[in-house]
């Protein structure tokens, strides 16, 4: 029935946010990890971000997903059990779903809300499609639910999500995968590309503050879940370009000298003194390829956009000997 959709909630963020703040802002270099800017209020931002005409990524990729339809879809294979992790509305999937054909489709994201919700409007769109979605933090854990169809297994991975993670966090992220997929499964990914540094920084920096406000709701949300006094305007969202790491890193930043409590610690910041709260690493194809490798993904298709902004890759698992 359309709108039916199975649910599955593994809890993965109340358990870890706490630790979290306390450990990341408690050391020299304070830092959060990006993953809990998801809360609902940051996954609607997020899908707001994708429509800023300066954040490059969601038009170039779908350029790209359009127009090579027709193969990669030939490449995986009808029947498919297609897993999204970091799937938030399911926007991209829509470009090939009705040509790819999955036998199911399992969304996968840390915001158990949002991913209810945006199962439950595909399921409508899509009422032939058996969705099952896995409230998870798919940075540690891919978990599959039991009893799903044996079929043949693809990761779908848009975006630019892999350059959150450190280089060696990434290749255990894709190992991970590769053990979700099982030998001679698939993924396709999105990888950013190394490119002008006024580009990469006008992504992070709309014009509309949609970033901004992003980045700052992390601050609102430690004030919710842990009763903390962040004032988030007094905090600046500082968003570069760091050529010599091949990242974007996004930080939040006081305005001025203020004490902060939060989750039982009083914290002093200098104006200045920033909170490291995202590192996006970009990518040449021959980089990814050989990241990828490590963990056992053979690639088989490369494409990218008419403006060389972004990269597609198909790959398949093959166990390291």
């Amino acid at each position: 029935m359309p709108g039916q959709v199975q649910f599955y909630d593994y809890n993965p963020v109340q358990q870890g946010l706490g630790q979290a703040v306390a450990e990341g802002l408690t050391r020299a270099r304070r830092a959060i990890p990006p993953k809990y800017f998801y809360d609902t209020r940051g996954s609607e931002l997020f899908e707001q971000i994708c429509e800023q005409p300066e954040y490059y990524v969601p038009d170039a990729e779908c350029e790209i997903l359009t127009r090579h339809a027709g193969e990669l879809t030939d490449l995986i294979g009808p029947g498919c059990l297609l897993i999204e992790p970091g799937a938030g509305a399911s926007r991209k999937v829509r470009l090939f779903l009705d040509r790819l054909r999955p036998s199911v489709y399992l969304p996968m994201d840390i915001s158990g809300d949002f991913l209810l919700d945006s199962a439950r409007a595909l399921s409508m769109e899509y009422p032939w499609l058996d969705i099952h979605a896995a409230c998870v933090d798919f940075a540690h854990h891919l978990e599959i639910p039991e009893g799903l169809p044996d079929h043949h297994r693809v990761a779908f991975f848009p975006g630019s999500s892999l350059g959150n993670f450190e280089p060696e966090d990434a290749v255990v992220f894709l190992r991970k995968v590769a053990q979700a997929v099982g030998e001679g499964g698939g993924l396709l990914i999105g990888v950013d590309v190394k490119k002008d540094k006024a580009v990469l920084d006008a992504a992070y920096n709309d014009h509309q503050g949609i970033t901004a406000a992003f980045n700052r709701n992390l601050l609102a949300r430690i004030n919710r879940e842990l009763g903390a006094d962040f004032e988030p305007e007094r905090f600046e969202h500082r968003a570069f370009y760091n050529e010599a790491a091949g990242r974007v890193e996004m930080h939040l930043v006081s305005r001025c000298a203020q004490r902060v409590r939060v989750n039982g610690h009083v914290l002093e910041f200098v104006a200045g003194e920033g909170i490291h709260t995202e590192s996006s690493y970009k990518y040449t194809p021959q980089e990814f390829r050989a990241l990828a490798a490590t963990a056992g993904f053979h690639p088989l298709r490369c494409w990218t956009d008419s403006r060389s902004l972004f990269s597609v890759h198909y790959l398949e698992h093959e166990p390291v000997l």
